[in-house]
């Protein structure tokens, strides 16, 4: 057997500061809440280079005396145990005196504190556990820690860390926990020379709430408050409609002490059994206080976790606090719906006369008269598609106004191109443009004709194969001359298209079918054409490692026909969204994506993100017992049946079926 040996003061500095500092988030929670353990009442933050280069913690507390500055940093130094009896009454943060001395193994601090009766203060370095120097300076009271070149002498411990904007993101997701579970500091967090988060501290928990979550987060929130067994729950949880995506939101505080508990989120999610819809999760912001003498703080190394002496007490406090909040505040809105927005239109008066039904599809008729009027010369279709002046103003153009728009561009490109050609020898006379085709007036007078109605008729052309963009819109490709034309009969169930093609019957399944051609266009990422500009942005919160896989993933969402403003941050604010998705709730969609985008990051293309499209493409396909016009059912199965890959939904649930004249005759035994 090996001779066994002490390890150096080095090894075991360095093996023992691998149990506390994991990564630079680690080192801000250990030095923040020293700061809270000292009293202070203003907290900054300020990193760089995601905390790897360096990390600066500002407190205005009771600062450490000159004497005291050197034992700090020693190996279970604290002045906050004394005996063995305080270990059953912890009610600071920090109780080990682990954290100076584990950092100073691993990087070079610099220490400047003040105590409040003191002349001078004391500036104090170390690196590496060793001292470099002890001195006086002048300082204002409180204390101040900078960390430079984390882990600058474990190689190992720093090829382990993550991209900059990941560990910046920990930080400021650790700083917002501790910032919701002390709402009487006022914290801040400068984020490479820009600050990106600031609460008040004015000792309000909704406050607290709000400078964190934001405004449309703290509005959906209802008050709890209940005592049970010598436990009392405060806080706030969300309304039942409310619920989000994933648990992402619970938050969970034992005496001030952010922790992740399984019993406590099972005890919340048990409150709300029945209340919210499969697949959402309650999100909350729970303050638990209880004597700490029923609880154990010291069972992990960073001090995440808990250890409850009667862990049913814990989940029924939780579980009876929620119940009553929802019973007083929460039931009333169980059945409330969000108003429906049309984030198209603008603030307008309703229209005194009732708007013509739009269709969903283009019928076949109007498709090949515009893409004719595409391939004529500039006079000639601005002659096709202008109407006698004579026309009544009551009748509609056959050209959506979406086709009008490209009409007209497409002529002025032609007429461009002709001028420059002939500029030596002819100057072409400006042509008047009818007024049919011209673009709108103002933009309040435009929003008040356009309805959701109207954009999913402007969807009417998704059931063409995807086009790439062009200057001139090109027609779609004929169908092949041996491919029989196809001619809807009826529909049967108000779900499936009943169709005759050549000597065969044929039924196709109009949801499976729509399904297919809107996963095939989101997959195939061709959808710039079909993105909508939107009046009104829509904010929807998203995790920090959600919202960045959302922002690092842009060129993908715009060729899904996404546009996003990524400058409100943890906000994500859809500028555009594809016009076939109008109709669907946003609020749910954006982070559905986001959430898939962060689970696939090296390939989006994985079945994760596939399932995330096929949910997509189910929620925004047409449904059985819509009503659709026949020349909708003529488009869609159109292209269903020139379509080799449209046979199958996304779920694998076949589209079309056929059923032969021949088969048909036997069966009424005419052959």
């Amino acid at each position: 057997m090996p001779e066994i040996n002490v390890l150096s003061k080095e090894i075991s500095e360095l093996i023992a500061a691998g149990e506390v500092i994991e990564r630079p988030s680690s080192v801000i929670k250990e030095l923040v809440e020293n700061s809270i353990d000292s009293g202070a009442s203003h907290i900054t933050v300020e990193i760089k280079n995601g905390g790897t280069t360096y990390m600066r913690v500002t407190d205005d507390g009771c600062g450490i005396s000159c004497d005291d500055v050197p034992k700090a940093f020693l190996r279970h130094a604290t002045s906050k145990v004394v005996s063995k009896e305080d270990l059953n009454k912890i009610c600071t943060l920090g109780f080990r005196g682990e954290a100076l001395a584990s950092i100073s193994a691993v990087a070079r601090v610099e220490l400047l504190t003040k105590q409040k009766d003191d002349t001078y203060g004391t500036l104090y370095r170390i690196e590496g556990s060793e001292e470099v120097s002890c001195e006086r300076s002048g300082c204002p009271d409180g204390t101040t820690i900078i960390i430079r070149e984390l882990f600058y002498n474990v190689p190992a411990r720093r090829k382990f860390m993550k991209k900059d904007v990941t560990e910046a993101n920990s930080i400021s997701q650790i700083l917002q926990k501790i910032a919701l579970s002390h709402p009487e500091t006022s914290f801040k967090l400068i984020r490479d020379n820009r600050v990106e988060f600031n609460s008040s501290g004015d000792g309000e928990l909704y406050s607290a709430i709000y400078s964190v979550y934001g405004r449309d987060f703290a509005r959906d929130l209802i008050p709890v408050d209940h005592c049970f067994n010598d436990i009392r729950i405060s806080g706030y949880a969300v309304k039942p409609l409310y619920a989000r995506n994933n648990r992402s939101f619970q938050n969970f505080f034992v005496n001030g002490r952010y922790v992740k508990s399984r019993i406590c989120s099972a005890a919340l999610e048990s409150a709300f059994h029945n209340m919210i819809m499969t697949g959402k999760f309650p999100a909350c912001v729970l303050m638990i206080d209880m004597p700490p003498a029923d609880m154990d703080v010291n069972i992990h190394p960073a001090k995440a976790e808990v250890r409850f002496v009667n862990e049913k007490n814990v989940s029924d406090a939780i579980f009876f606090a929620i119940k009553n909040a929802l019973v007083e505040n929460g039931l009333l809105y169980e059945f409330e719906l969000k108003t429906k927005t049309d984030w198209t239109a603008g603030a307008s008066e309703p229209a005194e006369e009732p708007v013509q039904q739009e269709l969903m599809f283009t019928p076949v008729d109007k498709i090949e008269e515009t893409e004719k009027n595409l391939n004529m010369s500039a006079p000639e279709a601005e002659k096709s598609v202008s109407q006698p002046q004579s026309q009544s103003s009551a009748e509609k153009s056959p050209v959506p106004f979406f086709m009008q728009v490209a009409l007209e561009q497409s002529g002025d490109a032609i007429k461009a191109e002709e001028e420059a050609r002939n500029a030596d020898n002819y100057t072409p006379e400006p042509e008047q443009i009818p007024a049919d085709i011209t673009a709108p007036e103002p933009a309040d007078n435009l929003c008040e004709n356009i309805t959701a109605e109207n954009f999913r008729y402007i969807n009417s052309r998704s059931f063409e194969a995807p086009v790439k963009e062009k200057t001139v819109p090109q027609p779609a490709e004929p169908v092949p001359e041996n491919k029989p034309a196809i001619r809807v009969i009826g529909e049967a169930f108000k779900n499936y298209i009943m169709a005759e093609a050549d000597n065969s019957i044929i039924m196709i399944d109009k949801h499976a079918a729509h399904e297919r051609i809107i996963f095939e266009r989101l997959k195939s990422r061709n959808c710039r054409q079909y993105s909508q500009m939107l009046m009104t942005e829509i904010r929807v919160l998203l995790p920090l490692n959600e919202f960045d896989a959302l922002e690092n993933n842009r060129e993908l969402l715009a060729d899904m026909g996404f546009e996003f403003d990524f400058s409100q941050k943890p906000y994500a604010a859809a500028k555009a969204v594809p016009t076939f998705l109008m109709e669907l709730d946003m609020d749910e969609i954006i982070p559905e994506i986001a959430e898939n985008l962060c689970l696939s990051k090296q390939d989006p293309q994985t079945h994760i993100f596939d399932d995330m499209l096929h949910t997509i493409a189910c929620k925004s396909a047409i449904k059985a017992n819509d009503t659709n016009d026949i020349r909708e059912l003529q488009a869609l199965a159109e292209q269903v049946y020139a379509d080799e890959k449209i046979r199958h939904c996304p779920h694998g649930r076949p589209v079309m079926f056929t059923m032969t004249k021949g088969n048909i005759e036997h069966q009424f035994r005419r052959t």
